[in-house]
């Protein structure tokens, strides 16, 4: 009795060893890559599948303009098999001269390359170009508020993970048609919604909707300036602005202070509206802000 509770009790444990070998080995055939911000990790999970684990740099409700990386975020970016930047957002700028030179070999994809980018280049008197040609400096980073900077991000991350991982092309392939799809959609449900809108002027504190806004023909109207804030006079400015664009919405995000918002939206009467253009659900939010626009 005792011999048979013993070997019973000795399967079991080779039983869970087992498991737990098979558990550690399916952890470690799925590589990690780094990625700058959440909206990165979605296109990145939806083309990657299984096969690839997607570390956020910036964590949701910081600024990915200001944002510095604590030692722990650093080892855990050289523990990647490549960093997916998203082109040339403030925390790029800052930190990827020392990502590179720490790990040499450590490939970096540019998820911006093919991008139309607004502003900045060589004919706003700037040099558009790094060691890899994509670098852009002074251009607006906001490429993922865009449905074509989604099209060129998601581009881009089948390049990357085919280029990590040749054998599994086809999954990538496969998953980066269905990713397409969904842009598409969300394209078509955007415009849509924005299609009656009669105000075409918003408000928002930081220029994070550029493309949405170059997209389907809105204005956008900032507070900041230049990265700083206002001066009293530009916010008198901004306000009659506003009101000769007829505009009906302010938006703010949690990465920045809403004072300068509100004062705007209570002498202009414009609803004031919270959004997150760094959310990890690309369409969701998207959508979220059409919806936002489109209900005057």
């Amino acid at each position: 009795m005792l011999r048979s509770s013993l070997s019973g009790a000795f399967l079991l444990l080779l039983f869970f060893l087992s498991a737990v070998s098979c558990g550690t080995k399916r952890e470690e055939d799925v590589r990690v890559v780094s990625v700058t911000i959440e909206p990165q990790r979605y296109f990145a999970e939806k083309v990657g599948g299984e096969h690839f684990k997607v570390n956020v740099v910036v964590p949701a409700g910081q600024s990915p303009e200001t944002y510095d990386p604590v030692p722990r975020q650093m080892m855990e970016i050289g523990r990647s098999a490549a960093y997916l930047q998203i082109g040339c957002i403030g925390f790029e700028q800052a930190w990827m001269e020392n990502i590179r030179a720490n790990n040499p070999d450590l490939p970096v994809f540019d998820l911006s390359a093919g991008m139309d980018m607004i502003g900045g280049g060589k004919e706003d008197g700037h040099d558009d170009e790094d060691g890899n040609g994509h670098h852009h400096d002074g251009a607006d980073p906001h490429i993922w508020s865009s449905i074509q900077g989604a099209r060129i991000i998601a581009g881009n991350v089948l390049n990357a993970f085919v280029t990590l991982d040749e054998k599994n092309r086809p999954l990538y392939e496969e998953n980066y048609t269905r990713l397409m799809a969904e842009i598409k959609a969300t394209e078509d449900s955007i415009a849509c919604l924005l299609h009656p809108v009669l105000s075409r002027a918003f408000i928002i504190y930081h220029p994070a909707l550029t493309y949405f806004a170059e997209d389907f023909n809105l204005t956008q109207l900032c507070i900041e300036t230049d990265g700083k804030e206002p001066s009293p006079a530009q916010l008198m400015e901004l306000t009659d602005v506003a009101r000769n664009h007829n505009a009906r919405i302010v938006f703010v995000q949690q990465e920045f202070d809403t004072k300068n918002a509100e004062i705007i939206a209570r002498e202009t009467g414009c609803r004031l509206v919270r959004i997150n253009p760094l959310a990890y659900d690309w369409p969701e939010e998207m959508i979220r802000i059409a919806k936002a626009l489109s209900d005057e």
